[in-house]
């Protein structure tokens, strides 16, 4: 099990890697369309703001399409054996998925309580992937899907048929077979799905008038469940929908955001539903305390190495409120920890609301800057300086508690390698992380490269091996 957990964890950093630049690009890209940053030149319709948000429209492409990330870039560290064919079949297989979800729910929707005619996102539970209108299963539905697809790779792949069926074997074998279990899977989910996401709607009423343990739970909840992308049922409605609000918190917010900024009246009492706007406070406070937690916990010899991984990953999700790039780095590596993370945001999203700091706390320090900070500035200082206070010494709290966690129980966060042996450093992995008959190479951010060329090396001693034996 250790060595599947480890294999697992590795192939998750395949996609999640292509997520930090994206995120540092995408938030410098909205700071620059932000009038109340750079003034004029950002107004609409200029070269300036267009050309942005041309800039912003690409550095979303990996965000909005990261089912597809997972499902391919999964089979490239899971498949034990051309791992690149693996990839194409799950591309494949998934999209063969959805397309059997997409038709079930359109021709029986109303059988599975879906209503295939209303427009994707929000709380319809629908999504367009690929260009493919159908349930909203994110990460996931893409994670099973590849999964699904390796554990057919691995045991097909070179399955060897008569020569007369020959065209029907590799690749073609894997999503043949693929095909037909996806059928039931996908009636599967067709039929077992909307009654999650049903399950996740009810729960916003009850949340909605239970104060300040209701906004607890929302954004407990609203953390908690990113993985399966059912965070989006929690917050969507909330935030852009009908909720609390008609037309949604940050609407309201922006039309009222004058006239509150000029009152001297609590916040609180002027936006109170501004507390389920809450849940984007731990992006700007508990990246700074986690990355701590693991640069104090890593051996001293690798800390330089880890800051590669956690500066850019933890100022995408400080800057530009895209937390996943940052939150992958441990959420399938120790679970457990991002279980911590999602109590103590629900906790921080609590005690700021009690304090009586509410408002539409925008995703990423850019967002609270333009939206919150600098206009709340003229008369509700107090807000500011409680979100700042509150937020940082959660922070602190964060790492206290991420540090005393990993090291009581010795959790592998990276820089925490052990059993390192010279022959594996040598050959340019950091280290080895050994367990009964499980071995974890730690090669870091050239593991591509390096796994490349061990393969290539591997065929080479193979092909030498075959001459001698002749």
């Amino acid at each position: 099990m250790m060595q599947k957990l480890q294999r697992f964890g590795g192939a998750m950093f395949t996609p999640v890697l292509l997520f930090a630049f994206s995120g540092i690009i995408l938030s410098i890209a909205i700071m620059m369309q932000n009038a109340m940053i750079v003034g004029g030149i950002a107004a609409d319709g200029t070269f300036w703001s267009n050309l942005w948000a041309v800039i912003e429209n690409g550095a979303w492409t990996v965000f909005n399409q990261m089912e597809l990330l997972f499902v391919i870039g999964l089979p490239l560290g899971l498949a034990k054996k051309a791992n690149g064919r693996a990839a194409l079949e799950s591309l494949v297989v998934y999209m063969t998925f959805n397309n059997f979800v997409s038709k079930i729910i359109e021709l029986m929707g109303t059988t599975f309580g879906v209503d295939f005619n209303q427009e994707v996102g929000g709380a319809s539970g629908l999504k367009l992937i690929a260009g493919i209108k159908t349930l909203d299963t994110n990460l996931i539905g893409a994670i099973l899907i590849a999964a699904i697809v390796v554990w057919i790779h691995n045991r097909f792949f070179e399955t060897k048929l008569p020569d007369w069926l020959g065209i029907f074997q590799g690749s073609s074998l894997v999503v043949i077979i693929g095909f037909f279990i996806m059928l039931p899977v996908a009636f599967m989910t067709a039929w077992i799905w909307p009654v999650i996401q049903s399950g996740i709607v009810s729960l916003q009423g009850s949340l909605a008038s239970s104060g300040t343990l209701g906004v607890g739970i929302y954004v407990f909840l609203e953390r908690l469940l990113i993985p399966t992308g059912l965070h989006h049922f929690i917050y969507q409605p909330f935030i852009y929908g009908p909720a609390v609000l008609e037309g949604g918190i940050t609407a309201n917010w922006l039309q009222n955001l004058n006239e509150i900024a000029s009152s001297t009246a609590p916040i609180k009492e002027l936006f109170p539903a501004g507390g389920f706007a809450l849940h984007n406070a731990s992006k700007l406070f508990a990246p700074l305390g986690i990355s701590a937690a693991f640069y104090a916990t890593a051996k001293p010899e690798k800390r330089k190495k880890i800051l590669a991984l956690l500066i850019p990953t933890a100022l995408t999700a400080v800057l530009a409120g895209i937390t996943e790039p940052f939150e992958f780095t441990f959420l399938f590596l120790a679970p457990q920890l991002f279980l911590v993370h999602a109590v103590l945001a629900g906790a921080l999203g609590a005690t700021l609301y009690s304090l009586g700091v509410v408002g539409d706390i925008g995703s990423g320090l850019i967002a609270v800057v333009s939206q919150y900070i600098i206009p709340m500035s003229l008369n509700h200082v107090s807000s500011i300086i409680l979100l700042i206070v509150v937020g940082l010494l959660f922070s602190l709290i964060y790492f206290v508690v991420f540090r005393f966690a990993i090291l009581k129980f010795d959790i592998k966060t990276p820089g925490r390698e052990v059993d390192e042996e010279a022959y594996f450093k040598e050959g340019g992995a950091h280290g080895l992380v050994r367990k009964g008959k499980a071995f974890q190479v730690i090669i870091g951010l050239d593991v591509p490269q390096v796994r490349d060329a061990f393969e290539n090396q591997l065929t080479i001693e193979g092909s030498d091996l075959a001459a001698t034996v002749e």
